[in-house]
């Protein structure tokens, strides 16, 4: 009898809890976690289109073509490594089915191409120097293959297969693997086996994540030009979704109802095109341009992956490595001097993401600085191990008579990155006006933009 009286009483408390609270909310993979704390990550395009001036090759391009004769990956990602990029993602193969390693399975690759006499491996190459520099490998495999005869029949999966397990099993840790739904028109019926090939990098790469406009792990952020939305959830919810099968103004803002944790990767190119032109070194994003594609990007709870093409000698051409030195010199300036740090709860700015102040709706946080400090930037984070709250918030600074406002924005995630004006004050107010549970504010900021951006 007590469990007939007991079960109306359990169920009266459950319906008196607000609905945001009643069920879990989505929260990130320990390998999504550390890949979001990444936050800048390069593309490195490079095939046969690279001498052909295309973008994309239709697969009847000869390997004799393909001969990067200065190519120095150790110098490659040094660079990357100096411009602040904590991983690089190579093409192994594009859509012209050449493979940049050479695969037992195809004679379309850098084993029949002069360069090395055929014995080189530019996957290999560099996977090593990331190795050496101490920044994470990950790799690109598209699996629209215009060379492979196999290519829009049913053993066309296990071809691709083979290729997949190559590049999973030969070249060390793998931090991320990049896939697409792009299909021939010829081949629309192709069927592409993901689940197959996720399971794959599940089994022999677990700690890796894999970017498709679906997931599992990383999805697209719905379009080239660099922009995360200014709301953006890393919640989706992936019903009827597929690679290459889904809306880019959705995976763009994401869905704050979304049940699945599936943050936005914002992939843009430092030139016009993905791969190397000669014509276009006068159009080379300058170190501002990609300032502002971090602030849209990375500021956004998203992360950056900029495309930086290397040249058919093999090596970046000199205008993308003054716009990356540019670039992360013009972010040091900024972020070097937190100007709250040591007038706040240390919690806030120890940059430890599990060190949080919990900020319920409405309920102010007062920041008093105690002498007047000048800003034009400002930086929050949430503590998104325990998943993302922030729905609306009010950035607020006190004028001597009153609050003024700064900001008011949306969705925090992991970082939220606000440029404005220049304030002087001695105190900020932050609100949170809507949220879906005590947001746990993990970091806070304010910063001087460098003269230069």
């Amino acid at each position: 009898m007590k469990k007939l009286y007991f079960l109306p009483l359990c169920l009266a408390l459950i319906a008196s809890v607000p609905s945001s609270f009643a069920q879990a909310l989505p929260t990130p993979t320990t390998r999504q976690l550390a890949w979001q704390q990444l936050e800048t990550n390069a593309f490195l395009h490079f095939t046969v289109n690279t001498y052909t001036g295309k973008e994309w090759g239709d697969g009847t391009e000869s390997p004799a073509i393909f001969n990067p004769v200065d190519f120095d990956a150790r110098q490659l990602v040094k660079t990357l490594k100096e411009a602040g990029f904590k991983m690089a993602i190579i093409t192994a193969k594009h859509h012209d089915g050449f493979c940049l390693w050479p695969s037992k399975y195809t004679d379309h690759s850098v084993a029949s191409s002069p360069w090395k006499n055929g014995k080189g491996d530019v996957v290999k190459e560099i996977a090593d120097a990331c190795r050496e520099q101490g920044i994470k490998f990950g790799f690109y495999l598209s699996p629209w293959d215009q060379h492979e005869p196999s290519y829009g029949t049913a053993s066309y999966n296990a071809f691709y297969k083979n290729q997949l397990r190559e590049l999973l099993t030969n070249y060390g840790e793998v931090a991320e693997v990049w896939f697409d739904g792009a299909k021939g028109e010829n081949a629309k019926d192709m069927h592409y086996d993901f689940a197959g090939y996720w399971q794959m990098v599940r089994e022999l790469q677990p700690q890796a994540v894999m970017f498709s406009d679906a997931g599992p792990d990383v999805r697209w952020v719905g379009n080239e030009s660099g922009n995360a939305g200014e709301t953006c959830w890393s919640t989706i919810d992936t019903t009827g979704m597929a690679p290459g099968k889904a809306d880019p103004a959705y995976l763009n803002t994401g869905d704050p109802e979304g049940n699945l944790w599936i943050p936005a990767e914002t992939d843009v190119s430092i030139r016009p095109g993905w791969f190397y032109h000669p014509e276009e070194d006068s159009k080379v994003k300058s170190g501002k341009q990609l300032v502002d594609l971090y602030y849209k990007s990375v500021g956004r709870n998203s992360l950056l992956l900029l495309n930086i093409p290397p040249n058919p000698k093999g090596v970046f051409a000199e205008q993308d490595v003054n716009s990356l030195h540019a670039f992360r010199s013009i972010l040091n300036e900024t972020f070097k001097t937190n100007l709250a740090a040591g007038k706040i709860d240390k919690k806030l700015t120890d940059k430890a993401l599990g060190t949080y102040i919990t900020l319920n709706q409405n309920k102010p946080l007062i920041l008093d600085f105690k002498k007047e400090i000048a800003f034009d930037r400002a930086l929050l984070q949430e503590n998104i191990a325990a998943g993302q709250r922030n729905a609306e918030a009010l950035l607020e600074y006190w004028d001597g008579k009153g609050w003024k406002k700064i900001e008011q924005f949306t969705t925090i995630g992991y970082k939220r990155l606000l440029r404005f004006p220049e304030v002087k004050t001695t105190k900020v107010r932050v609100t949170v006006l809507e949220a879906k549970g005590p947001v746990q504010l993990a970091a806070f900021g304010l910063y001087k933009a460098s003269e230069k951006e």
